[in-house]
């Protein structure tokens, strides 16, 4: 089992579980979102190549295959640098791979194959406790060391960041022009609430949520008023588990997050002058949705993640470099003004809407109760050629919701 919970979430709220396959299990074929996403074609404009992604998970493995060449272990400030290449169970070296593996000897494909991944080690559900728990950092303590570092992105397959101390974390990362991307929790459906996750539920954090291969959005996805994107979050391969030995099938957000984290990835490398600003405002913009995009739906947010759609236009316009896209949703415009001290303390804890401990595994934490106006509940994915039509959680759900007010 591998658990992608707070590896969603702090890896706290999502658990997803792999299926063992049989030892010819072919990971590149079960890379069934490269081919509608046209991978190859955006690669001829982009591959990510001079862009850092900050992965904060299990650790990140970089002798697999896949990863030769790729992890940056050096760049991970000392503070928070314990065994940042040992993962304890498989599920960062997999997000790992999902952002920038090359596919060597039949390993995963990264989406953004020219990035390169700053491992970051937490103390997630999974690790032992005793010594080497204790000398693991915390989410917190990562964000805030992987803030002060020169990678652009920081990808979050956790959860369970619901302190007061985590919020400041991610106001300070946000603060210093980081894009922020997180997995909004695997909650939905089996009788649970759906509520989101945390970081994915604060400002200045874009909730990532999955859909499969039909572009139907997963029965496990979180959904509520946090929701910004989707991204391919079903039957997505990576390791089975700490030993390396062979990948299985795995669903969940924290698959979702990566993807998008690499999306992003791919636009920066192409416009590296933009700041998050222009990137975040080129993912919503070219999302895909069949709904007005100042009302987002709380399954799919803005709607699919097509970085083609900007790679592929060399007159897109960005906007402009100092206003935050979601700067109304965010409440106020942090990201343009880089207003907030890193000693800065948020004024009100999610705590109160529910806790939860950081973990592989659980339950996620708090969303929003908004209720939607709408009933329209398809998508429409248009990935080149013909359009695909992307079911949003459940018969007859609605999409609208209204926009969070973090």
């Amino acid at each position: 089992m591998r658990a992608v919970g707070a590896v969603v979430g702090a890896l706290a709220a999502v658990s997803v579980g792999f299926a063992p396959n049989a030892a010819a299990y072919d990971a590149q074929s079960k890379q069934w979102y490269l081919g509608p996403m046209h991978a190859e074609q955006m690669w001829k404009v982009s591959t990510g190549k001079g862009v850092k992604v900050a992965v904060i998970d299990t650790g990140v493995n970089a002798n697999t295959p896949s990863l030769k060449g790729q992890v940056l272990a050096d760049e991970v400030p000392k503070s928070v640098a314990y065994h940042a290449t040992d993962d304890y169970s498989g599920h960062g070296t997999s997000m790992a791979e999902l952002i920038a593996g090359t596919g060597a000897d039949g390993g995963l494909k990264g989406l953004a194959p020219g990035a390169k991944i700053v491992p970051y080690r937490v103390q997630l559900e999974g690790l032992k406790s005793g010594a080497e728990k204790d000398k693991t950092p915390s989410s917190t303590e990562a964000l805030r060391a992987a803030a002060d570092t020169d990678a652009k992105i920081i990808s979050m397959s956790i959860g369970g960041m619901t302190t007061a101390e985590d919020k400041a974390a991610v106001n300070y990362a946000a603060s210093k022009g980081k894009l922020l991307i997180a997995a909004v929790g695997n909650n939905a459906g089996a009788g649970k609430s759906g509520f989101i996750d945390y970081p994915a539920g604060y400002p200045y954090v874009l909730g990532i949520a999955a859909v499969d291969s039909s572009f139907t959005v997963s029965k496990i996805s979180s959904y509520g008023n946090y929701v910004d994107l989707a991204a391919p979050g079903e039957a997505i391969p990576g390791w089975c588990d700490a030993t390396f030995r062979s990948y299985c099938d795995s669903k969940g957000t924290s698959d979702a997050t990566a993807i998008a984290s690499a999306s992003a990835a791919l636009i920066w490398s192409a416009h590296p002058d933009w700041t998050v600003n222009q990137v975040t405002r080129s993912l919503i913009d070219t999302a895909s949705r069949s709904w007005a995009k100042d009302k987002p739906s709380k399954y799919a947010g803005y709607g699919f993640v097509r970085p083609r759609e900007v790679l592929d236009n060399p007159n897109y316009n960005a906007g402009p470099a100092n206003v935050d896209p979601l700067a109304k949703d965010n409440g106020g415009d942090l990201l343009a003004k880089s207003s907030v001290k890193a000693t800065s303390t948020p004024s009100a804890s999610p705590t109160s809407k529910a806790q939860q401990k950081t973990s592989t595994g659980g339950t996620s934490a708090a969303g929003s109760t908004a209720e939607s106006s709408s009933d329209n509940n398809t998508l429409w994915v248009a990935l080149g050629g013909a359009a695909a039509v992307v079911v949003l959680g459940g018969a007859g759900v609605a999409v609208m919701r209204a926009r969070r007010a973090r």
